[in-house]
């Protein structure tokens, strides 16, 4: 019955298939196979990502309020705008001072933070979880949370400053121009730090520990096994870390609205949050989709500054 069925089902096939049997080599089998399974998740990503991002730029080269039906046509006038507003160019600063911060103090302490994990401390699991809470925490708890501790009235940080004898340095540290910025770019730090904590004690496991033992029978001290060794090792990781931290701080904008809405005075305000300003509160689609194109462009350029730089390094060494 088995044979029959062979049989059966060898005559059945009609010629085009027989045919496209033999054409079809094993390599481009391979390739169809492969296509197949990456199809799903490329068909997602261009719907979601590259059609969206081509959305945003068709939707600035016109003057639309988002809501009716009345596109007006203004081609780049949107860009000119953007290239002559001050708010704007104020939102890249504060945006550009949180790129800065986040690379020279996230990543930073990030390091030390996954170098005391192995530290032959007692209790390093327990701090292991302490480390990582603010990560797991709701951004709005968060913002909450810092908003009430740097309250002028009744904050814990005036507290404390008080206690110190240190009055004088009391403030409203939301409410101040100069104070504002500084004071949310400290949370976001605080809240960060924990997740390139885990990136780089997960690159350092990765680390053959007969290297370290090598360098040791070598005689290399704790300071020579860590700028010899272990940091050339984590270069990879760093640059990684690097890409993640100025793409994430240039489309920043969860605890800027939950603290400061941008304010006062503009002096928080940054690309996402003027964004998300001009589209859904003043209505100005167009506007708000040039200034989010922007937003891309700028992140685009520096990663791909950052990849090749990194590819020469590498082509260099």
């Amino acid at each position: 019955m088995l044979k029959n069925n062979v049989e059966y089902s060898s005559v059945s096939r009609t010629p085009t298939e027989l045919a496209l049997k033999r054409k079809l080599s094993p390599k481009l089998k391979d390739l169809l196979v492969i296509a197949g399974f990456i199809a799903p998740a490329l068909l997602i990503y261009g719907i979601f990502v590259v059609y969206s991002i081509g959305m945003t730029f068709y939707y600035s080269l016109f003057n639309w309020s988002g809501i009716n039906n009345s596109f007006e046509f203004i081609g780049i006038q949107n860009y000119l705008n953007l290239l002559k507003d001050g708010v704007f160019w104020e939102a890249f600063g504060n945006n550009s001072l949180l790129v800065a911060s986040s690379l020279f103090t996230q990543l930073p302490l990030g390091l030390i933070m996954a170098l005391l994990l192995f530290s032959p401390l007692k209790g390093m699991r327990f701090f292991r979880s302490i480390y990582f809470m603010p990560f797991l925490m709701s951004t709005v708890a968060i913002g909450i949370l810092f908003t009430f501790m740097y309250d002028g009235n009744f904050g814990i940080v005036n507290q404390i400053l008080k206690a110190v004898g240190l009055g004088s340095l009391q403030q409203g540290w939301l409410g101040n121009e100069n104070t504002a910025i500084w004071a949310v770019i400290a949370t976001i730090c605080w809240q960060f730090a924990p997740f390139y904590m885990i990136l780089f004690r997960a690159a350092i496991v990765g680390i053959p520990e007969e290297l370290y033992e090598a360098a040791m029978i070598d005689g290399a001290n704790a300071k020579q096994r860590f700028l010899k060794l272990t940091l050339p090792l984590l270069m990879p990781t760093i640059v990684t870390s690097s890409i993640l931290s100025i793409i994430g701080s240039l489309k920043y904008f969860d605890l800027i609205y939950v603290m400061t809405g941008g304010g006062p005075n503009n002096s928080t305000e940054l690309m996402a949050t003027y964004m998300y300003e001009e589209t859904f509160t003043n209505f100005n689609m167009g506007y708000g989709s040039s200034i989010s194109f922007a937003m891309f462009l700028i992140a685009l350029v520096i990663t791909v500054i950052i990849v090749t730089s990194e590819q020469k390094r590498k082509g260099a060494n």
